[in-house]
């Protein structure tokens, strides 16, 4: 338990350091997609959280659905259709998914809806940083994206059903959240 408690608090010091909420936009290339969703903590707290969530509550649906619609979001974007209320949705998913891996529900198609309506802004905010290399960015975004939800998913295997670190790992990720729209 002692062991699990410092890789938690390691991996919590690690995300505050992760860059700045919001990431930069112009880049380009596999490398640049891959590296986006690891700088900046919106996303890395969001991507974590969703898989997680997915297996804190038997859910891996969550992670499919996070995929596709942030790789259709990332479509509009590159399309020209521009979402509204992108940015406050990318922080209100951290806030949401950290409070859904706390209270460890399993919720139902809508709570797959919620996970699919951020992904799509997720996805918008992605695209609209793309320059260059857009295909070769997004395959390295999306590649990350699933790789950070399969560190959620492992965590959530190593948690096995302890629900107090559940709750604490996923209130500080709301509470994350909340201080990045604050900050």
């Amino acid at each position: 338990m002692k062991s699990t408690m410092n890789r938690l608090m390691l991996a919590a010091g690690l995300a505050t350091l992760a860059g700045p909420a919001l990431a930069h936009p112009g880049h380009g290339g596999l490398v640049s997609g891959v590296m986006h969703p690891l700088m900046g903590a919106d996303h890395l707290l969001a991507m974590v959280a969703v898989g997680l969530w997915a297996g804190v509550t038997g859910r891996p649906a969550a992670v499919a659905t996070f995929l596709a619609a942030m790789a259709a979001g990332a479509g509009l974007g590159l399309a020209g259709v521009s979402l509204p209320l992108v940015e406050p949705a990318i922080l209100a998913s951290v806030v949401v998914f950290g409070l859904a891996v706390a209270m460890a529900r399993a919720g139902s198609a809508a709570a797959l809806g919620a996970v699919a309506l951020f992904a799509l802004a997720h996805g918008q905010a992605h695209a609209a940083e793309a320059t260059g290399a857009t295909g070769l960015f997004l395959a390295g975004m999306l590649a990350a994206t699933a790789a950070l939800h399969l560190a959620g998913y492992a965590l959530a295997a190593r948690l096995a059903g302890n629900r107090v670190a559940q709750g604490l790992i996923g209130g500080g990720v709301a509470l994350s959240g909340l201080w990045l729209a604050l900050g």
